[in-house]
């Protein structure tokens, strides 16, 4: 099994992963909270060569436990604090006119992430069309969620379009579910970037670019990854089980170890250190190949057979509910000051 020549970039929405996989370090800052860290990166035009993804902004809150109402409360905390920094980036003013669109397929839970967003999302621009008495501590702002192509036959880009030509908006929010090539990410991480958005790009399913470049006005996208696809996983196995042989070789001595019974994720964190004959003696020459290697020849496996499928947790309703929650509750704190 030779090396491959060309290696594709895996099913992916995240800066993160095209990161880690291409080993990059990027500028910026990173700060930890009370349910994990968060990363907040610049992509400039050497990075962007490098890493094909557009100039601009990256941010990524990470954390472990969602469903804890503590974890919840302080993740929201985090995403508060960044959806305002982007805000201060667009140089938005308290009374500037917003509109916040919640892209994806509210049939399909693992798509339904914006929709539900939406739903939560407090609206004000009809009660200043009306000439009510609005608090100054709100802003005008509107919602909508356009659903997908396969429903409607139309292009996202060209509905959110005619939209922001009728109604002039500010700036807009876009909410979207994500795709990532690393298990650890999938309903563990929120992305936002000032760079815009590819609906549908993560699992190849590529739809116009919504930008600030392509609709005229600053847009802040939003998103979460739901799904991983199956070549992703059979990948990410192979990678564990390096770090569970290298944990146990390094460890073999360990009194603790005595008291584990093999289901604990303690070599989790652990670091790859088996070298490459001894890979090769595990996996043979599938052991040589690097992990992008490896994942793109699963892919080349799996895809012709319509077996690469996309997967997703299997508590995806109750994290996604939890998820709406936590970014429209953001929204409501950061859009309007009441």
């Amino acid at each position: 099994m030779g090396k491959r020549k060309q290696i594709a970039l895996m099913h992916t929405d995240l800066i993160e992963d095209i990161i880690c996989n291409q080993d990059r370090k990027v500028k910026g800052e990173e700060y930890s909270y009370s349910g994990g860290k968060v990363k907040r990166l610049y992509l400039n035009q050497e990075d962007e060569k490098a890493l094909s993804k557009k100039k601009g902004w990256y941010s990524t809150i990470f954390f472990d436990e969602l469903l804890l109402d503590e974890n919840a409360n302080s993740i929201q905390e985090v995403l508060e604090k960044e959806i305002s920094f982007y805000m201060k980036q667009f140089e938005i003013k308290e009374n500037d006119f917003g509109l916040v669109i919640g892209l994806g397929n509210r049939m399909s839970t693992p798509d339904s992430l914006g929709p539900k967003v939406i739903e939560n999302t407090t609206v004000t621009k009809h009660l200043f069309d009306l000439g009510l008495n609005v608090e100054l501590k709100y802003r005008p702002l509107s919602v909508i969620s356009p659903g997908v192509m396969a429903q409607t036959g139309i292009e996202t880009k060209e509905y959110i379009l005619a939209l922001i030509e009728k109604i002039h908006p500010t700036f807009v929010i876009a909410i979207d579910a994500l795709a990532s090539n690393s298990l650890e990410r999938v309903m563990k991480t929120i992305q936002l970037t000032d760079t815009g958005i590819h609906p549908g790009s993560g699992i190849g399913n590529h739809r116009k670019e919504i930008s600030q470049e392509t609709i005229g006005i600053p847009v802040l996208a939003i998103g979460v990854p739901t799904v991983v696809d199956a070549a992703t996983i059979v990948q990410n196995t192979l990678s564990f089980l390096s770090k569970k042989i290298s944990y146990q070789k390094e460890n073999k001595n360990n009194p603790k170890n005595k008291f584990l019974t093999g289901l604990e994720d303690v070599y989790k964190n652990q670091e790859d250190t088996l070298t490459k004959q001894e890979k090769q003696s595990l996996l043979g020459e599938l052991g040589l190949l690097s992990l992008e290697e490896q994942t793109h020849l699963f892919e080349e496996v799996l895809t012709p057979l319509g077996y690469n499928l996309m997967v997703t947790p299997t508590d995806v309703d109750a994290l996604i509910e939890q998820l709406s929650k936590i970014i429209s509750g953001s929204l409501n704190h950061v859009l309007h000051k009441s």
